[in-house]
């Protein structure tokens, strides 16, 4: 039985997210919703916009869309029927970005439970002090020393290889992808994820790093999503909630328009956006794709795709920064890459 989650129908209605790769790939708790999929259905899970014909039987397939987020009873009663079962009450429907961090305390929970089922924790070294210990997940080859983890409140994930430095502070639920590195000191209140590859300081709070982003000075990041391959100045900060605690609006390119987004929203910021140190940002700010952001007054409420300060990023340009902040961890921008952030900025 194979899956096709159907991301078609979905143009600019998570934006920022969903631009330069699938919604499918949007991380909400410690996976990306596709890797939800993927943890019950290995090799069986294709996305529509990505679906390779040879190695797809149509068939012998079940159609869901890409925004649904299947809750772990969900996934094991399919995996036992066999066959397509309706949504439950115990799963979530991505409708609008800001859920991205509404619903991750669920999601962490979630898929804390999926992932660890049946295996035992890595042990935590002696120096650190713990608070409810039977829910931390420390995988193999992750270092911590001389830190606080309380998961009275929510379950904490540290995935292979991360790094907590001496000094920090975690209150569940909370997730640590894999070769992440949380900086001295560091204050971080649930439901924070971060995603693999990610570097991050100061104070987080109810926030998610999709991967390979730094937040990796003091300031404060609070009730925000974050793309891929993102960076936060040192002193960036943003504020989530009104002076006068009036519901939050923000820009909506679906809509054309500003719409509602609760009592607590953020920053929203797409992939490859970087912003320039001590920047401070509007509660309810939406930052396109591949943003350079820089000046002496607030940003704006809604930046574009390619925006650069206040003019349009030359593309060439772009990419070749984009190269460089990709090759500070190894890396090189892809062809297939350029190709569609050139599909993007046209």
């Amino acid at each position: 039985m194979n899956i096709l989650l159907d991301d078609i129908s979905f143009e600019n209605s998570l934006f920022p997210f969903g631009v330069v790769r699938s919604i499918a790939h949007i991380r909400v708790g410690i996976l990306t919703i596709f890797e939800k999929w993927q943890f019950y259905f290995p090799g069986k899970v294709f996305i529509a916009s990505e679906k390779l014909i040879r190695d797809f039987d149509e068939t012998k397939c079940i159609e869901y869309p890409a925004n649904f987020i299947p809750s772990r009873q969900f996934l094991k009663q399919l995996y036992l029927q066999k066959e397509k079962i309706p949504f439950t009450n115990d799963c979530k429907i991505l409708e609008h970005p800001w859920q991205i961090f509404e619903f991750n305390n669920w999601a962490i929970r979630e898929d804390f439970e999926m992932i660890t089922e049946g295996r035992i924790s890595e042990r935590i070294a002696s120096s650190n002090q713990l608070i409810a210990p039977e829910n931390i997940f420390i995988e193999s080859g992750a270092k911590i020393n001389f830190s606080i983890l309380n998961a009275e409140t929510g379950p904490i994930y540290i995935g292979k290889n991360a790094e907590i430095q001496e000094g920090c502070l975690l209150r569940g639920p909370i997730s640590i992808g894999e070769e992440s590195r949380v900086k001295m000191g560091t204050k971080i209140y649930g439901a924070t994820t971060t995603g693999p590859h990610c570097l991050v300081g100061g104070e987080i709070k109810n926030s998610v790093l999709m991967a390979f982003s730094n937040k990796a000075h003091d300031g404060y990041l609070g009730d925000s999503a974050i793309g891929e391959w993102c960076n936060l100045g040192a002193g960036t900060s943003n504020s989530n909630l009104k002076n006068n605690a009036s519901t939050v609006k923000i820009w909506s390119k679906k809509e054309n328009n500003f719409v509602a987004a609760g009592n607590k929203c953020g920053l929203l910021m797409g992939d490859y956006s970087r912003c320039a140190i001590n920047t401070s940002f509007n509660t309810g700010t939406v930052v396109g794709v591949c943003c350079s952001i820089f000046g002496n007054s607030f940003p704006p409420k809604f930046l574009d795709n390619f925006t650069w300060g206040n003019e349009k990023y030359i593309f060439e340009k772009a990419i070749g920064d984009i190269n460089n902040w990709k090759k500070l961890k190894g890396l090189e921008i892809t062809e297939s890459e350029i190709e569609s952030l050139k599909n993007i900025y046209q």
